[in-house]
């Protein structure tokens, strides 16, 4: 017994007619009749009364009909069941972010995944650079934002963002415009650890010996404490992006460092081998970025 068989049958019980049930499936009446003598091979018995008039149902055609329709509305649930499933699978991809990146952007970047890739489901770890890098090769992050460039991964180049210090108000550099790296000479400054950071660390500790400057280095290990830890440590100044430096450190006026400049550059990253939902991820993350890894 099919389930096409059953459509018909019901169609013609509900018409009374052998024709008008044809018109309606849109089959030749010959045709039709030849898939109700089929269903009444199958179950043994007989279904229809021809007459004059047009067709009914026997006693047994009257039992089959509850039957049949059940059925049938239990195989088009089914079916939609299934579709909607289809249609509202999500592929999870995790993505790493590093401390101190700009809100806004992420946000922006979550509602652009969500508009153009309806079909990933995005989840956030937040970890540092050195954390992502090792949880990207390990297979347990699908991408990372960091801000070392990639090594055996591919990726791309986001954006940089210039570093600066934040001061506290009144200090003798707090009204100025830019910050030579010489002018650290001799400052209280906190920065973050290289563990952090540590191309960035390692840039700043060049620059400042090039420059002819020797501060008085406090490292730590900090993200949301950096008002604590320059307390703790009795800085002057901390070494932050903007963003950083207005959201952790209000009160403190931040200013750029020139001369040589300082940057700190996000990449995404991800594995050379992924799956295709990743790949568009990285894509339309991709997208947003000011120029290619080559």
């Amino acid at each position: 017994m099919e389930l096409r068989h059953l459509r018909y049958f019901v169609a013609v019980a509900s018409e009374r007619s052998m024709s008008r049930a044809a018109e309606r499936l849109h089959l030749t009446q010959p045709s039709l009749s030849r898939q109700l003598r089929q269903l009444e091979r199958d179950v043994g018995i007989t279904l229809f009364e021809r007459t004059p008039t047009g067709t009914t149902l026997t006693p047994a055609g009257v039992a089959l009909h509850q039957h049949a329709l059940l059925l049938l509305r239990l195989a088009d649930a089914s079916r939609d069941a299934a579709h909607s499933a289809s249609e509202h699978t999500r592929e999870v991809v995790d993505i790493g972010i590093p401390p101190g990146l700009a809100t806004d952007w992420v946000l922006e970047t979550l509602a652009a995944l969500r508009a153009e890739i309806p079909h990933a489901s995005v989840t956030l770890t937040e970890a540092s650079s050195t954390d992502q890098l090792r949880m990207v090769r390990e297979g347990r992050l699908d991408l990372g934002l960091v801000h070392e460039r990639p090594l055996a991964l591919r990726g791309t180049r986001l954006f940089d963002q210039a570093f600066g210090i934040a001061v506290r108000a009144g200090h003798r550099l707090a009204g100025r415009s830019t910050c030579l790296v010489r002018d650290l000479d001799n400052l209280r400054l906190l920065a973050h650890g290289r563990e952090q950071v540590p191309v960035a660390h390692d840039r700043l500790i060049v620059a400042a010996h090039d420059a002819g400057a020797v501060p008085l280095w406090r490292f730590a290990q900090f993200s949301e404490h950096a008002l604590a830890c320059a307390e703790a440590s009795e800085a002057e100044a901390v070494l932050l992006t903007e963003h950083s430096a207005h959201r952790l450190l209000p009160g403190w006026p931040w200013v750029p460092l020139v001369d040589p400049p300082l940057e700190l550059t996000t990449w995404v990253v991800w594995q050379a081998s992924t799956r295709p939902v990743v790949e568009q991820v990285a894509e339309l993350i991709s997208g947003r970025a000011s120029r290619r890894v080559e």
